[in-house]
């Protein structure tokens, strides 16, 4: 079992990579690494060091995990965090030769554009996500906001988001998991994870904390995918997931910790 992982990291805290790769290790599942960044923390800090990382030095990479035919060993693959639109194209290049090379090959795609109504990646990254990346995955893993963006429809109701989710799919099939929804039947004081596939949505509500540590749509993707990997199926894995993300916030509330504590992470043990 192997996921191939491609997002950010960082030195410190629980971002892009530096959060789903312990995730995915813990859920017993091998992972292949490939940095889009190397950032001493996230932005969030009032100072931020390092850099994006050169799109020749990740197009690098990723020919080293072609050649080691990693991608015939892997389940699924992950993108999220891609740092800049060279990087996107590059990115975008190498699923749709991972997923040519391995017709078994789940593609989730973590569309990181923004959050809390703004987008905060690079001009040009936009495009490569709506027009090259989400046509070629199976799952979907957006935020409230960046689900709203992408298909261009405010979501209130179980109705606007079916219809947020067929606009984004249009002809094709990919089932999509919404993070940090609320709409205007969620439970006072929750949050909900909402899953469409087949047509069909499952809602998983949690109720909402004081908190918002950086990095729960990252560990979420991360942990889906390791699931994923298993042969668990869709609805289950993000059941799975949820479970484990709201575990890890109690402790982090507790602690009184502004990262979040993975260690040791709650497993499901499935």
């Amino acid at each position: 079992m192997l996921v191939i992982s491609i997002q950010s990291q960082v030195v410190h805290g629980h971002v892009g990579n530096s959060a789903a790769v312990h995730a995915i290790q813990a859920e017993g599942v091998n992972v292949a690494a490939v940095p889009t960044t190397l950032l001493s923390n996230h932005p969030r800090y009032p100072t931020l060091r390092g850099r994006v990382l050169e799109a020749e030095l990740v197009a690098d990479l990723l020919k080293g995990v072609e050649e080691r035919d990693l991608i015939d060993e892997a389940a699924v693959l992950v993108t999220g965090y891609l740092g800049s639109p060279g990087i996107a194209a590059i990115v975008a290049d190498f699923v749709e030769r991972a997923l040519s090379r391995n017709s078994k090959l789940v593609y989730l795609c973590d569309p990181v554009i923004g959050d809390d109504g703004r987008v905060y990646v690079a001009d040009g990254i936009l495009d490569v996500v709506r027009h090259r990346l989400l046509p070629a995955a199976s799952l979907i893993t957006p935020n409230q906001f960046e689900f709203e963006l992408l298909s261009g429809i405010t979501i209130a109701e179980t109705e606007t988001l079916r219809a947020a989710a067929a606009a984004i799919a249009g002809q094709g099939r990919i089932d999509i998991v919404a993070t940090g929804c609320t709409l205007n039947d969620t439970p006072a004081g929750q949050v909900e994870t909402i899953l469409s596939a087949d047509g069909q949505l499952s809602r998983f509500a949690t109720p909402r904390l004081p908190i918002r540590p950086y990095g729960t749509g990252d560990l979420l993707t991360g942990l889906i995918a390791a699931h994923l990997a298993k042969g668990t199926a869709i609805e289950a894995a993000v059941r799975l997931a949820v479970e484990t993300i709201f575990a890890v916030l109690v402790r982090t509330q507790e602690a009184g910790s502004a990262e979040m504590r993975l260690v040791p992470l709650p497993t499901s043990g499935a």
